[in-house]
This record gives structure tokens, C-alpha cells and sequence, in this order.
């Protein structure tokens, strides 16, 4: 299985991260790998989203349930990601987002995943946490372009 947990503050509200997070359907204009992205379905708080990941001849496509929690009395955002069917054993993932005070966000990040088959496994262990620092570095850098810099607060 592989894990990875992180913790970043960016300048960005609670509001800005989570929103940036949950559109889902734009992905493919900036994160790597992710080469189409599509919303299945939505309920109140969640979403189903068939996102296809690739590079090479490797492609694969998998289904996740996305709920969204918008905080509130005390809680912050979050979001969190339940594999539904695809090339996964299981995986499972969150986004927190924890205003600072002066302003700013600490964002909370953590994934597991492990692969049903052993050669995607392994072929993974080799480059699992340069994928996922690319992936959360992706997601700051669309922050920088819709938001500008720092501009929470």
C-alpha cells in the first residue's frame, strides 16, 4: 500500500481551496496525468467522477464518490474521496482546509492507495511520492493562477 500525508499553508481562503478542490470536471486543464475528467452523478453533498489517469501507454480509469463538507460551527472544510471501481484494490483520500489566523489556509492532505495488480504496484513504489508532490504542486500552482498571489485575508 502506498500512503502519503502532507500538511502546506498556502495564501488562500478556506472558500478558495475547497472550491478549486472540488471542481473535479477541470482537473485536465492542469493536473498531470489527468487526461479527461467527467461528473456521473450528484447528490447534495457528494459527487461521482470518472477520471481517467495516464502517461505513455499507460491508462487507466477510475470511479470516486467525492463528498463535500463546507464546515461550519466550528468545523472546517473538507473533502473527502471514497474509491468506487477502477484499477485499485482501494484508496482513499482528504483535503482539509483550516483557516490561519493573519490569513492563509493550512491545508491537510493524505491519500492511500494500493493497486489490484502487482505490476502497477511496483512499477508505483517507484514513483509514488514525486507523483503526489507533482499533483499537490499542481494544485497550488492553479490557486496562483485563479487567485493570484496571497489573497487570503
Amino acid at each position: 500500500m502506498h500512503a502519503h500525508a502532507e500538511t502546506r499553508t498556502v495564501p488562500y481562503t478556506p472558500k478558495e481551496m475547497f472550491d478549486l478542490i472540488a471542481d473535479v470536471a477541470r482537473y485536465p486543464e492542469f493536473l498531470p496525468w489527468c487526461l479527461a475528467a467527467r461528473v456521473t452523478r450528484r447528490e447534495e453533498d457528494a459527487l461521482w467522477a470518472d477520471l481517467v489517469v495516464g502517461k505513455g501507454p499507460f491508462r487507466e480509469t477510475f470511479t470516486s464518490k467525492v463528498t463535500l463538507d463546507e464546515g461550519g460551527e466550528g468545523a472546517p472544510p473538507r473533502i473527502e474521496v471514497e474509491y468506487v471501481k477502477g484499477p485499485m484494490r482501494r484508496m482513499d483520500n482528504h483535503w482539509v482546509f483550516r483557516p490561519k489566523e493573519g490569513g492563509g489556509t493550512e491545508v491537510d492532505f493524505a491519500v492511500e492507495f494500493e493497486f489490484k495488480s502487482r505490476m502497477l504496484e511496483r512499477v508505483m513504489s517507484g514513483f509514488f511520492d514525486q507523483l503526489v508532490r507533482t499533483m499537490v504542486g499542481a494544485f497550488e500552482s492553479r490557486a496562483d493562477a485563479l487567485y493570484g498571489p496571497g489573497t487570503a485575508g
